[in-house]
């Protein structure tokens, strides 16, 4: 009798040969790129540093694509954002000290989007591993300690032969569901030592999968089945896992309206007949699931934005499908399903009996209308306008990054993103600077169709730098700088809260000129001409800039 733990893979002769003799001049930093390489990867992210030198050296001498940014936190965003797109895992090469620390907040947003990406910094050589105060370049007392309540994992190879394995089981970590981020760092000695280990080949380290229990499903299904006012509240999940082909299915078959959180936009056709949008800063919406005898939370943990900031009080059964097991329940009494959602609504598909409802389209449209004329009554045509403009102007399969600005607000609610997996934004940590380095992150990933990045002024100086990078690459990124002279959503806060704003007012380039200086073409907008000069830059190829001087004002809240 044979038993899996004991086949043995043999090596071919062809491999010993090989494997006995190792091309000369390879170092630690060559089993990183190996190692990477062997894993799947094709890209990497980063910014180079005295430490970490090994690791690009080895660079030259590997198949890996390189795309280099200008700040750490620039290079970060960019590798969640190649993460998000292609649901592959996404390298981030990264000195010690100083520059492993500036890639904490991107790490963040990772974190909070669950974006698989893979981050390996360089540490001091290994003698001032564990505390000691040598005072090397760039030493702190304890690296990790200042990654480990940011990412998923942190892992350390202090020899050349923990590296393979070590990188491996950080892969494993960053795509298991949920995804995100994990750390790894590596001494400095350890990538510059010449190795006379063999290259490594090909590695698997692929996670289990999140399967759900078929009894906690059988009870959803009866629940769902058996719902007078069933509703679904689709997240991010849903589309991370390439759910929303069977959740369409489910609500089709069980005629429940669902509403997409802004982390899960696209994952439900926007004009559906079920479709509640993305509305859920709005009573209106908030009062229909309240109402829900059944509602299905399929990849949300209904956090402060999903739920009308913890206004929403669900009076039903709440379903709750969630790949982290952390959020389950952890906002409201549940049915916890920890699972995939892919394979949870397959398996609520193969089980839950048809139900027919009538009257469901039209609360659908109810609720639609309640919402927009509350925001009719509130005199913002010039903030639809613009967020109608972009979407006239944008290829429906062109994916947008949006930083923490105030069209991106409405962007959230209103912005139909048409497909799932291509609109994105810093909702997650909220962080500012997100939008045009993420861009040029997924235009490494796919730069054969344009992609947006949407700022605010303020916004926007966080990411000049990656002008330079745009231009280094070609790549075909358009960015809509809205120019208000300042903090406007802060400006906004401030004002409504204390009657006037404090530190939200900035002085700011002329965008156009600056970006010309890059060489990267630019020009200046109106409302009125935005749709075309979107469209021009987005049919030629490389960056552009769009620089359009406007102050907008955000639709008024509900939760208050």
């Amino acid at each position: 009798m044979t038993h899996d733990h004991d086949i043995v893979l043999r090596p071919t002769p062809q491999q010993t040969q090989a494997a006995l003799n190792p091309p000369a001049g390879r170092n630690g930093g060559d089993l990183v790129v190996e190692t990477l390489q062997g894993l799947g990867a094709t890209t990497v992210f980063g910014l180079p540093g005295q430490h970490a030198l090994g690791m690009f050296d080895a660079l030259r001498r590997s198949s890996l694509s390189y795309v280099g940014l200008r700040v750490e936190n620039n290079a970060g965003f960019a590798a969640d954002a190649y993460g998000r797109i292609t649901g592959e895992v996404a390298p981030l090469l990264l000195s010690t000290g100083p520059g492993a620390l500036m890639s904490l907040a991107a790490l963040q947003e990772a974190a909070a989007a669950s974006a698989p990406v893979l981050a390996v910094g360089s540490q001091v050589p290994s003698a001032g591993l564990g505390g000691g105060r040598h005072g090397y370049l760039h030493e702190l007392r304890d690296q990790q300690a200042s990654f480990r309540d940011v990412v998923k994992s942190v892992h350390t190879a202090r020899t050349q032969s923990q590296i393979p394995s070590t990188i491996a089981a950080a892969w494993e970590s960053a795509l298991t569901a949920p995804h995100g981020p994990v750390w790894v760092e590596i001494p400095q000695d350890v990538l510059l030592a010449q190795t006379e280990l063999p290259v490594v080949t090909a590695m698997d380290a692929t996670p289990d999968e999140v399967v759900p229990r078929p009894e906690l499903t059988a009870v959803a299904a009866h629940l769902l089945a058996n719902a007078r006012r069933p509703a679904i509240i689709a997240g991010g999940g849903a589309v991370r896992s390439d759910a929303c082909g069977k959740l369409l299915a489910l609500a089709e078959r069980i005629d429940a309206p669902v509403v997409t959180t802004f982390g899960g936009k696209g994952a439900f056709p926007w004009e559906h007949p079920l479709s509640l949008q993305s509305w859920l800063e709005d009573r209106h919406t908030t009062d229909f699931l309240e109402d829900a005898d059944v509602l299905l939370v399929v990849g949300s943990g209904l956090g402060e934005l999903s739920s009308n900031y913890h206004t929403f009080a669900p009076r039903g059964r709440v379903i709750q499908i969630e790949a982290d097991a952390g959020k389950l329940g952890s906002n409201h009494d549940c049915l916890g399903i920890h699972a995939d959602a892919r394979l949870a609504l397959s398996a609520l598909l193969e089980t839950v009996e048809p139900r027919q409802d009538e009257t469901a389209p039209e609360r659908v449209r109810t609720v639609l209308a309640a919402v927009r004329e509350r925001i009719d009554a509130q005199e913002l045509t010039l903030e639809q306008r613009l967020l109608a403009s972009v979407r006239e102007a944008l290829p429906d399969t062109s994916p947008s990054f949006w930083d923490m600005t105030i069209l991106a607000y409405w962007a959230w609610s209103a912005f139909d993103a048409r497909h799932p997996n291509t609109m994105h934004s810093a909702q997650g940590a909220g962080g500012l600077g997100y939008g045009f380095p993420a861009a040029l992150g997924a235009a490494a990933a796919d730069p054969t169709r344009p992609v947006l990045a949407v700022s605010g002024d303020g916004g926007a100086m966080y990411s000049i730098a990656e002008l330079a990078t745009a231009r280094q690459y070609g790549l075909p990124v358009t960015w809509l700088i809205v120019d208000d002279g300042g903090y406007g959503i802060l400006r906004e806060y401030m004002t409504d809260a204390f009657g006037e704003a404090t530190a939200t007012e900035l002085a700011r380039p002329d965008f156009v000129a600056l970006a010309e200086s890059f060489g990267v073409p630019a020009v200046r907008t109106t409302p009125e001409s935005l749709t075309e000069d979107l469209a021009k830059s987005f049919a030629e190829p490389g960056p552009s800039v769009v620089v359009l001087p406007a102050v907008l004002r955000m639709f008024a809240p509900t939760h208050l």
